[in-house]
Order: structure tokens, then C-alpha cells, then sequence
């Protein structure tokens, strides 16, 4: 029995991608007479134009799923068993166009290419953004490139940050790129930091939010935080620290030790401090300070400077997949949280010169 699953862009709240950020491409539920067969074989015999190595890849980059959970290639499928295939972006349903949007480029060489994405860019396209996204962007960047198929789910983008949400992302240019890169991903070892503006004044200033993360239970548009001991959602871990308190925002560093959909804006509400602006888990309302008129004529000039989540992936390091050498980039704050840091300074003069870390 095979199901082709249909999948929803790649935007701010996908359809059909799961707590872990893949998608799922294909799926196969083996028969009740089904003889036990490795995964690998059972998979190369019923997927068009893929070959035994292309799937043993697959399964070792976390994205060969049986009942679910991720397998090894010896795997041995049983009656009844649910057999995925998973990627990091949703399925093109047309083929991509090749579109001149400027990309800053923070590196690039055979294996890999770092790139530094804008707020208000959706990274792949799908409903509603079949045009536009960086993956346009990166089709016209490579379009005199013969070995690289912007359409070859081998190559691309290895891992996403939501539209709004500006800063690092690096893209495979090889195969063997992208399935060790997918590893890295996948196993964890990758170095991912960001830079949030968040309501109030996280207490204590340097903390640690564990919980699962799953869709909401009550809002299918948001994830929502559960128990870590809970059979809902995935295991989700956010080490923060505040890098300056300003009157009733705070800068704080976020570094990911484990990457769910949202996990960041999702944590951060979960411990009473929404990111500014963020208008899915309720940032864009006055959650501190004064109800005056002259304060909320000033939240709503801050909220034109920085029309989005107030959060930025500044640093990304990983591992080169030719080399074995660490690889460790960083990119400024972007202008629009930078003017709305000046601005919250500028409100409390007081405060600009706390502690600045």
C-alpha cells in the first residue's frame, strides 16, 4: 500500500510537518504477509528512480522512518509497519524558477554555501509562495551551475527559519554535503545561537526551558510547550541568558540544543516572555509597562521599526563535510532590532547602561 502525501509550504505553519521539522514525503504501510526485508531494500522497490545508496543515505540522515522513529538501513520491516520518508522541506508541486532576488552570501565553496536570510523571505516555496523564496534565490545563484538541480531533494537547504525570522542558513551543494550535514542536524552537534527581544526580564538571567513541543492542542496554527515526560510532542531544550535589560524588554541570547518548529518563540512565551512583536504567541500587545497614551504611541513606533518577531539566528556552526574542520559564522543584528534596541535605550536612559554582556 503506498501513500504519496501531499505536503503544505514551507511558511510560518505548515500542514504536514511534524514537531521535528521534516516533512514526509512518501509512505508505505506493509502488507500483513509482508516477510521480514531491510528497510533499504523495501523502500529502493517501490521509489521511483532512487537507488539502494540514495536510501542507505536517507536512513543514515535520520529521514527513513518506521512507526515513526528513525531506523538504520538494516532494518528489518514487519507486517503492518509504517514506513516514511522524510525531508527538511515540503515537496515542490512545480518545478522552481529560477528568480533574481539578491542573496547575501557569507560563504561559499564546492560542499557548501553559508547564506544570511532577510526577515519577510520564505525560505522554500509551497501555497501561496510559489514565487519569491530563497529557494528562487538560490535557483538563479547556481542557474550556470551544471551539478547543482535547485529541483534535486539531494541538494539545497539543510535545515529553516521561519519567514520572519532573519539570519544564518547553509545550503549543501553536493549529496554527501547534504547527508552530512542532515547528521549533524539530526545528531545535535551543530552550534546555533540567536538573538531575541522578549517582553520583561527573564528571572533568572541565565536559564535553561526543557519541554516537549507539539502542536497546540486548542490553536493548530501555534505549537504549544508539554510536559518532557509527556508521549505529546518532541523533546525540546533552549538555553537562554539576558545580554541587556532595557524598561520592559530584554535582549537575550538563545542557543539551541535541540531545533522543533518555533522552538524559541514557543519556550520563550512558555516562561511568561513572548518575543516582541510576535504576533502568532501573542508578543504584538502591550505586555508590560505604563497604559498611558504616550506609552502606547511609543510601543506602537517600535512595532513599525520592527514589523516581525524581534529574532535573529546570528551564529551557525557546523562541521565541514569535506574537510572535518569546524566551521563557526556570525552575522551582525540586523537594522530593524538594532533601531528597536536604540529606541527601547533611548526610552530609558537609566537603563542603557546595565550590565551589557
Amino acid at each position: 500500500m503506498v501513500e504519496e502525501m501531499p505536503l503544505a509550504p514551507d511558511t510560518d505553519m505548515p500542514e504536514q510537518e511534524d514537531s521535528n521539522g521534516l516533512y514526509e514525503h512518501f509512505r508505505f504501510v506493509a502488507d500483513k504477509g509482508q516477510q521480514l526485508l531491510r528497510v533499504d531494500k523495501f523502500l529502493v522497490s517501490r521509489l521511483e528512480k532512487s537507488s539502494r545508496n540514495r536510501v542507505q543515505q536517507a536512513a543514515e540522515a535520520g529521514c527513513v522512518l518506521v512507526n515513526g522513529k528513525a531506523v538504520k538501513s538494516n532494518y528489518r520491516v514487519k507486517p503492518l509497519d509504517v514506513v516514511s520518508v522524510v525531508m527538511d522541506r515540503p515537496r515542490y508541486e512545480c518545478e522552481i524558477v529560477a528568480e533574481d532576488i539578491p542573496l547575501d552570501i557569507v560563504y561559499e565553496d564546492d560542499m557548501v554555501l553559508v547564506v544570511n536570510k532577510p526577515a519577510g523571505l520564505v525560505v522554500h516555496p509551497g501555497h501561496g509562495n510559489y514565487s519569491g523564496t530563497l529557494v528562487n534565490a538560490l535557483a538563479w545563484h547556481f542557474r550556470n551551475s551544471a551539478d547543482y538541480d535547485v529541483n534535486d531533494p539531494r541538494l539545497g537547504l539543510v535545515h529553516r527559519i521561519d519567514k520572519d525570522t532573519s539570519g544564518l542558513l547553509v545550503v549543501a551543494k553536493t549529496p554527501d554535503a547534504k547527508t552530512a550535514l542532515g547528521r549533524q542536524f539530526f545528531d545535535k552537534t551543530t552550534k546555533r545561537e540567536y538573538v531575541a527581544v522578549v517582553w520583561g526580564a527573564p528571572e533568572p538571567e541565565t536559564g535553561t526551558v526543557t519541554g516537549n513541543i507539539g502542536r497546540s492542542l486548542s490553536d493548530r496554527l501555534c505549537m504549544d510547550v508539554f510536559p518532557p515526560d509527556s508521549d505529546y510532542g518532541k523533546h525540546a531544550v533552549t538555553h537562554y541568558s539576558v545580554i541587556e535589560r532595557f524598561a520592559h524588554v530584554s535582549a537575550v541570547r538563545c542557543v539551541l540544543e535541540t531545533g522543533r518548529t518555533h522552538q524559541i518563540r514557543v519556550h520563550m512565551k512558555h516562561i511568561g516572555h513572548p518575543l516582541f512583536n510576535d504576533a502568532r504567541y501573542g508578543g504584538d500587545k502591550v505586555l508590560r509597562g505604563t497604559r498611558s497614551a504616550n506609552y502606547n504611541r511609543f510601543i506602537a513606533n517600535c512595532f513599525e521599526v520592527c514589523p516581525r518577531q524581534a529574532l535573529h539566528a546570528r551564529t551557525l556552526g557546523f562541521v565541514h563535510p569535506g574537510t572535518g574542520q569546524e566551521m563557526f559564522f556570525s552575522v551582525p543584528v540586523p537594522a530593524d532590532m538594532q533601531a528597536l534596541m536604540d529606541k527601547w535605550r533611548s526610552y530609558s536612559p537609566a537603563n542603557s547602561e546595565i550590565n551589557q554582556k
